[in-house]
């Protein structure tokens, strides 16, 4: 570079320039927010209503829903575990062994760690939003709702009602299908749906067109059962161990490492045949939304 090019590079107004350029919060911040997600969004009281509608399989795919298990809990170390269950895939999974160890213990100190420990449900669904009050801008707009066993509990009393004088419905179709009324109350700090419920049935919009155009923006949900969105047998484990005591494991065994914890408490087992698999993670009382939304209180 020549002396009179270095004079024109080095000026002062584009070094500060750039500087203003590095130091921008817009260079600085990036969102890691899924765009496609759609949550409901509740007042100060814990109060909140919307209507969506649950749509079908998109293109491609069969059921019109996925289902992820999750752990998230606290250790002794002060460190959280939040991390999704290779079990969503047939796979064996830490946490899920040592609950299994724990349960069979035959303590029942050690069934409660357990029960705090199990594992989360979540659903994953495309759903058109109708009414959003709180957001209108997500008003007829399509995007994946995430949600807890509560509510798909609804939507198989839907498909399947409990009484005879109930038609059942397919909260999935397009045009026999049914608009959700979501209505949120905070219960114990909790978020509970009991109130929510379905409409009648009705097409989604007046002309196939309409509901082609709908169809054609759904989002995969397969995506979320893909293998890069778990991680490791090994590399749950070694998070797993330094949740619980701040160091990883070595040399372990598959029956003798460790899977899930909550409290200050470093476990120890004594040699014994391996413990038959139990339902202690299956069944879910809480809505995954509801469970992680008291997290964030505490």
């Amino acid at each position: 570079m020549s002396i009179s090019a270095l004079r024109n590079a080095n000026s002062l107004d584009k070094l500060l320039a750039q500087v203003q350029k590095d130091e921008s919060p817009v260079q600085e911040k990036k969102s890691y927010v899924d765009e496609r997600l759609w949550k409901p969004a509740v007042d100060k009281a814990g109060n909140g209503y919307a209507v969506i509608r649950f749509l079908p399989a998109p293109k491609g795919e069969e059921l019109p829903w996925v289902r992820v298990w999750n752990h998230a809990f606290q250790g002794p170390t002060g460190q959280w575990y939040i991390e999704n269950s290779l079990t969503t895939l047939n796979q064996k999974d830490p946490v899920s062994e040592y609950n299994t160890q724990l349960w069979n213990s035959g303590v029942e100190s050690d069934k409660e760690i357990a029960r705090k420990q199990k594992r989360k449900l979540q659903y994953y669904s495309n759903i058109y939003v109708v009414q959003d009050s709180a957001h209108p801008e997500n008003e007829g707009k399509v995007f994946i709702y995430k949600y807890g066993k509560k509510i798909f509990d609804k939507l198989m009393e839907a498909m399947q009602p409990a009484f005879e004088d109930e038609t059942p419905i397919n909260p999935f179709d397009l045009w026999e299908g049914s608009n959700f009324k979501l209505k949120i109350r905070k219960v114990d700090g909790y978020w509970n749906y009991d109130k929510s419920e379905f409409g009648a049935k009705e097409p989604l919009a007046g002309s196939d067109e309409e509901l082609e155009a709908v169809y054609g923006k759904e989002h995969s949900l397969q995506e979320f059962l893909a293998p890069t969105n778990f991680k490791s047998y090994d590399e749950l484990k070694a998070r797993l161990d330094a949740v619980l005591s701040g160091t990883v494991a070595t040399g372990k065994t598959a029956a003798q490492q460790l899977d899930e914890d909550e409290e200050d408490f470093t476990p120890k087992f004594k040699s014994a045949p391996t413990p038959q698999p139990v339902s202690v993670g299956d069944d879910e009382d809480d809505d995954a939304m509801s469970y992680f939304e008291k997290l964030a209180n505490d």
